[in-house]
């Protein structure tokens, strides 16, 4: 069976895009590092330990997370060993991709009325509404939907860096039409931001988890269900945070939570209204952290 042209069109649009914009916007050699460590079952805390250590900036940055409300621990923490121990390979996995994300979002303008920042702002209110949709439901994935959210819309990142002009247009359109952000993306560009954000999350290996958010939070029910949990609760957050007006918001602002998603997540229209209440809350715990 033969592959529509279109399709085969996208994947060619998305691979220029990906090599383009891997020459502007590299994760660093640290965080890269850290990733690799992290998802190897064979490594230890203190494998991460040594290569923390010598970052100075980092292990700072680590240190004064951990010492925060955002992780509610007891007590200061002093040592970086402590700190690993305390949060865990994964929690310190987090940060240190935080921290390297954050500088990629520069203050240039996105479209009219939002910045780079503005949209760094809404991955970081996404991430941590997902953590708390996650613990809200008990489920041992509260770490994983943070940084599955952090870098939910990271396709937007690829596209400012290699279709600035075209983002513009799209967003203008967006706030004029009814009609969904990725449709407008796909008929003014040819691919979508989850297209472009799925080819970059593979290309700097993150987690499958997180791969598969960046390219489906806007259709988690495409999805296996074995997958799509953390899918379905980020794209619960990401719809809730634009809704909120919570940083850049023009890609789910006029989106409505699938009846069936909540059904699987165990979500209430009540439960749902909390979290909503609780946004600004979580988000100010965070973003002056990230």
């Amino acid at each position: 069976m033969s592959t529509p042209a279109a399709v085969v069109d996208s994947k060619a649009l998305v691979q220029q895009a990906i090599k383009k914009v891997s020459t502007i916007a590299t994760l660093p050699e640290i965080t890269v590092k850290i990733i690799k460590t992290v998802e190897d079952p064979k490594s230890s805390a203190v494998q991460l330990h040594q290569i923390v250590s010598h970052d100075p900036a980092l292990a700072t940055r680590i240190l004064k997370v951990v010492n925060s409300a955002f992780y509610g621990l007891p007590g200061q923490i002093a040592s970086i060993e402590r700190a690993i121990v305390l949060l865990g390979l994964n929690a310190v996995k987090n940060i240190a991709v935080a921290a390297s994300l954050g500088q990629l979002f520069r203050g240039v303008k996105l479209c009219e009325g939002f910045s780079a920042k503005d949209l760094w702002t809404h991955c970081i209110a996404v991430g941590v509404t997902a953590r708390e949709i996650a613990r809200q439901g008990k489920l041992p994935i509260a770490d994983e939907a943070f940084l599955a959210g952090l870098i939910h819309d990271i396709g937007i990142l690829v596209a400012l860096q290699t279709q600035p002009e075209q983002l513009k247009a799209v967003c203008e359109k967006a706030r004029s039409t009814n009609v969904s952000f990725c449709d407008i993306e796909r008929e003014m560009t040819g691919v979508d931001h989850q297209m472009l954000g799925m080819g970059l999350a593979e290309l700097w290996k993150f987690p499958r988890s997180c791969q598969l958010v960046a390219g489906h939070h806007h259709n988690p029910s495409a999805l296996a269900d074995s997958h799509r949990t953390i899918v379905m609760i980020v794209h619960v957050a990401d719809i809730l945070c634009c809704q909120a007006g919570k940083g850049f918001n023009l890609t789910a602002m006029s989106s409505s939570i699938d009846p069936k998603v909540m059904n699987e997540l165990n979500l209430t229209p009540a439960s749902l209204e909390a979290t909503r209440n609780n946004i600004d809350a979580w988000l100010e715990t965070a973003a002056n952290l990230f």
